[in-house]
């Protein structure tokens, strides 16, 4: 049996679903595109000039095996998906060595070493393309990846090998119904602004994410985002969820995944409003581990949630948070207080002003003041 046979059949063994390989070549159409666009990936800049040169990584590297992985196998609780996109519920995405899904590139690493590779360490390539020049996927109108038969419910994970193996035919193409613009209609804040074009910094996900101090931009999250971005606190499925092809997968019965039922009644947004070092260590870090590193994101996110849900049942809860350290979250607080925007919440707003320090928090308790 050929090793690119023994790798693929490896890979599907551990719990892959889909695997093909192709030559370490660069991916300049990729670098190309985004570079078009710096003034919407400017903070990425960096990092796609790397993943579009994979042997500046690793000179010795002749093949990119890239896999598939199908999280969507389990029933994700519809408490948690109001808040918390699907991938990070599947605790799949770049998870720890010590968990399941972190577990399972360890073994196909330890496996290509075994075989006689050498293989990359800290290597990055553009993963979609790369799955899509291996003939496992193909592109949706959104932006993402779809799997024949799966959906776009996966995660993509390559490995750098110094090895030549043999190479699969690409499938560089559109799989969506001709004419369909679901995901770009769905899109709250049009972040989807053409087809296979997205604008980042208007996706719901980046704003969740990356509206943090030391990014591009700092921490703020403009006020027409704030309003479309609903009571996502971390990463929106929305443009999935209404694609066509995606149908199947999204009504199918499936099992629960009893893990997720057990902790989903702890995710209320008040326990993100006041999160605690328990709250965050227990229920936070298992499924989101990845971007944010620091509460008080969670908790703005949070807030922004209340606000848009507008339910006075929350002012006594965001009354508490306008006390709270943190400079961000009584700030987001206030917004939220002024989006409820009745009496209570208006005397909550009148009191924090009185003893208020910070600028920043002062500013967005009188614009709240005034839009009452």
């Amino acid at each position: 049996m050929s090793l690119t046979k023994k790798i693929k059949e490896f890979a599907l063994d551990i719990g892959y679903s889909k695997v093909g390989i192709i030559p370490a070549d660069s991916f300049s159409d990729y670098l190309a595109d985004i570079s078009n666009r710096s003034e919407m990936y400017s903070f990425f800049l960096k990092g796609a000039s790397r993943a579009a040169d994979p042997r500046s990584q690793m000179p010795t590297a002749k093949s990119i095996i890239t896999t598939v992985y199908d999280y969507s196998q389990k029933n994700f609780p519809q408490e948690l998906t109001d808040k918390i996109a699907r991938i990070y519920q599947a605790r799949c995405y770049n998870a720890p060595p010590d968990r399941i899904h972190g577990a399972r590139p360890q073994l196909l690493r330890r496996f290509l070493e075994n075989a006689g590779c050498e293989v990359g360490i800290g290597t990055i390539v553009p993963e979609r393309i790369a799955a899509a020049k291996a003939g496992i996927v193909n592109f949706g109108r959104n932006n993402f990846a779809y799997a024949n038969g799966i959906g776009s419910f996966i995660y993509l994970t390559s490995f750098l090998v110094d090895q030549e193996l043999e190479y699969d035919a690409p499938t560089l193409e559109v799989g969506c119904p001709e004419g369909c613009r679901a995901c770009i209609k769905a899109c709250p804040t049009q972040a989807i602004y053409e087809p296979q074009k997205l604008n980042p910094l208007r996706c719901i996900a980046y704003n969740n994410f990356f509206r943090q101090d030391e990014m591009p931009g700092g921490s703020f999250v403009p006020y027409d985002i704030r309003e479309k971005i609903g009571t996502k606190i971390h990463g929106c499925d929305i443009c999935q969820e209404v694609c066509p092809r995606n149908r199947k997968k999204v009504t199918a019965q499936k099992a629960d995944d009893e893990y997720l039922t057990q902790i989903a009644k702890d995710y209320t947004l008040t326990n993100f409003l006041h999160m605690t070092d328990d709250f965050y260590q227990t229920r936070v870090q298992p499924l989101m581990h990845n971007y944010i590193k620091h509460k008080k994101y969670f908790q703005r996110n949070a807030a922004i949630a209340l606000g848009n849900l507008a339910d006075p049942a929350a002012i006594p809860d965001l009354a508490l948070a306008m006390a709270d350290t943190e400079e961000l979250v009584r700030e987001y607080a206030a917004w939220a207080l002024g989006k409820i925007g009745s009496n209570p919440a208006k005397q909550v707003l009148e009191v924090s002003l009185a003893s208020e320090v910070s600028p920043a928090v002062q500013r967005e308790i009188t614009a709240a003041l005034l839009a009452m």
